[in-house]
């Protein structure tokens, strides 16, 4: 059995009704026809806006217990209830509980980070619940390095990480550095699933790269990817790829 993998696979355990929008997303459709499995400890989604790897990711998290605004599993708090309703189609295989988790999302940091600080308020005269976050209010960094802060001082392994776009909040060498906090919690035994846009991300080794676009849900080499393709080939003639934008 792989201790480093807490989700196998996910399905849909009922059909959606006609005249969601849910329906509308390619991701969603295949799920229609065939579940989505997880071989590898680090998983990257990745696709165009629309696609619905964000919606997926958040519905995975929120299958699994975790808040829809992220946090760990004991984290319940609601700012703005935005999240779909298609976790509760979601079936997920799992292996076992994972000794830690959490659910990150850069949108929604700000909120997970306020709360937080309410419960820190709350827990004394108790040890204070940011001694385990470092001891440093989230607020007062920046977004990435709160961001690096949290999943450095609170993820201790032997958990289920979901990230959904973590790039949004990072440089592209705080991005390096979230791969190798990737890197030691792969070695404590954890898993990872996140949606991304990040070519440099999807690099990570040993990771699955499943790009979801219209024709549905395939594993893939990250170097097929749009984002890729895109990114080394405006890096290597930029000139040329913004006489192209501008002059149409």
């Amino acid at each position: 059995m792989d201790f480093d993998r807490f989700i196998t696979e996910i399905s849909l355990k009922k059909d959606i009704p006609e005249g969601s929008y849910l329906k509308n997303l390619p991701v969603v459709r295949f799920l229609e026809r065939s579940p989505i499995a997880f071989r590898k400890s680090v998983t990257f989604f990745c696709g165009e806006n629309g696609s619905g790897k964000s919606t997926l990711t958040e519905a995975l998290a929120v299958a699994f217990g975790f808040n829809p605004e992220g946090g760990t599993l004991n984290y319940c708090f609601e700012t703005n209830p935005t999240h779909s309703s298609l976790w509760e189609y979601l079936r997920l295989s799992k292996l076992l509980r994972p000794k830690d988790g959490y659910f990150l999302r850069a949108e929604s940091f700000y909120n997970a980070a306020s709360y937080l600080e309410e419960l820190d308020g709350i827990a004394a005269p108790a040890p204070k619940v940011l001694a385990s976050y470092g001891g440093i209010s989230l607020h007062k960094m920046s977004h990435g390095e709160g961001f690096l802060k949290l999943i450095h001082e609170r993820f201790s392994g032997s958990g289920l990480y979901i990230l959904d776009e973590p790039e949004a909040a990072l440089s592209p060498m705080k991005i390096m550095s979230l791969i190798c906090e990737i890197e030691r919690l792969v070695k404590l035994g954890s898993q990872f699933i996140i949606a991304t846009h990040s070519p440099i991300l999807m690099a990570y080794p040993g990771a699955e790269v499943l790009q979801i676009d219209e024709s549905g849900v395939r594993a893939v080499d990250y170097r097929e990817t749009e984002h890729f393709k895109v990114t080394a080939g405006f890096m290597r003639n930029p000139e040329r790829y913004m006489g192209m934008i501008l002059e149409g």
